[in-house]
């Protein structure tokens, strides 16, 4: 039976249209964006993303190197990847320079789209063009490579999300075409697809998984004075990485590099001053409160079906929270106070973490499934609240530190390759 994904327009455009959607929607909520990322990480600077975005091609040509036969012969691997590169290449470019927007860091007005994202992402298709069918493993690091680079470009600062979700498009549907072409020339899909085998697996349920969520917390990093309750959150989003290599059917070791992110609700309104009502009013405000948890531990699995996994974990490791400002924000009524004011600023220590979750995996194909997972996760960090008083020198601004609870649930997808 055939469907949609048999025709070569589908295979092609399919993902980079979604990129390209993408892109179009956050456009007008890149500014937003942007001031998520310098409210988490405004002096990141790092220069991994310069190297990393050839990584899927060293890895490519280093497989090739070491006997793994691929896809195709080393003629038309070099063949495809020169087109794939020459297409991406000519679209980013004048796309660029026509476009002419601004970067973030008003540094240069090329911004639109991500030529890094690009490189990137088209190396990573290259990767699994040539390899995928080997092992999706390969797909899955060449692409999660990819997604770092990505992540690189909006930490420092390089570019507006949308120009990043372009970018990947655009690599993406490069190395397709490149494809595409270059099979039309040699009349098949591959020199190798009809003679390699497949990857044997190793009889495991060893894992590596990239996956996204929702979360909603149980209890919070920060309580608004005078509340006596946690600030209110609203439900968070959860992203990250996950494998776990088994020695055996049912138990192995694994890991995760997850982050989590929460919205917080402004306080009831209170007065400005208890003792005198006419003064006003006001609401408190936090900034968003998140982690980034790293942490290992055991895993347990079954199979109750050929096409079904089941799992169960538990970890431990260590949650990095990011710091916040709490101010307060003036009501319609408010004489006194006519404008947004910076009362204190939080930051959470980095503390321990332990977590259990269990997932649920459908494989629609040996090496490949798709997981539904659910989390929770729990923690207690030390808070440090500094009182902000610009009248007063340094060394006499009131600060106190209090012990948290900070735990939540988690549920969501993951797109999981076995090996």
């Amino acid at each position: 039976m055939h469907t949609v994904f048999d025709y070569d327009a589908m295979r092609i455009g399919f993902a980079p249209a979604l990129f390209f959607t993408a892109s179009a929607l956050t456009w007008s909520e890149r500014e937003h964006i942007r001031h998520i990322r310098n409210r988490y990480v405004p002096g990141f600077r790092n220069t991994f993303d310069n190297y990393l975005q050839y990584a899927p091609a060293v890895a490519t040509y280093g497989l090739k190197l070491a006997g793994v036969r691929g896809r195709n012969k080393w003629p038309r691997t070099l063949l495809s990847h020169a087109a794939s590169l020459a297409i991406m290449t000519a679209v980013v470019n004048s796309i660029k320079y026509t476009a002419r927007v601004e970067r973030p860091d008003a540094s240069t007005r090329n911004s639109f789209p991500s030529g890094h994202t690009a490189t990137a992402f088209a190396n990573a298709t290259f990767l699994h063009k040539e390899y995928g069918e080997v092992n999706p493993i390969y797909s899955v690091s060449g692409y999660a490579s990819a997604t770092f680079v990505a992540l690189g470009r909006s930490l420092n600062n390089r570019h507006w999300v949308s120009d990043i979700l372009a970018g990947a498009g655009i690599g993406i549907l490069s190395t397709q075409l490149g494809y595409f072409f270059i099979d039309k020339f040699y009349h098949n899909h591959g020199d190798n697809l009809s003679l390699f085998s497949r990857f044997e697996s190793s009889g495991t349920p060893s894992f590596l998984t990239v996956r996204v969520g929702s979360a909603v917390a149980m209890h919070n990093l920060l309580a608004y004075p005078g509340t006596g309750a946690d600030a209110p959150t609203r439900p968070g989003l959860e992203a990250g990485f996950e494998g776990a290599w088994f020695t055996s059917q049912h138990w192995g070791v694994g890991g995760e590099c997850a982050f989590v992110t929460f919205a917080v609700d402004p306080s009831e309104q209170m007065a400005v001053d208890a003792a005198r009502p006419e003064r006003g009013h006001m609401r408190l405000q936090a900034q968003s409160v998140g982690t980034m948890n790293m942490s290992v531990g055991p895993y347990f699995a079954v199979e109750p079906g050929e096409r079904w996994v089941l799992m169960a974990k538990a970890n431990v490791g260590l949650a990095l929270a990011a710091k916040g400002t709490v101010t307060a924000e003036p009501a319609h009524d408010t004489r006194d106070l006519q404008r947004e004011l910076s009362l204190y600023t939080y930051e959470p220590q980095t503390a321990w973490m332990g977590g259990v979750g269990a997932s649920m995996t459908y494989k629609f194909r040996d090496e490949l499934g798709v997981t539904f997972y659910t989390d929770y996760h729990y923690a207690r960090p030390s808070v440090r609240i500094t009182y902000t008083d610009p009248d007063r020198p340094e060394e006499q601004i009131r600060s106190v530190s209090q012990v948290r609870t900070f735990d939540y649930l988690s549920a969501g997808l993951r797109l999981t390759a076995f090996f």
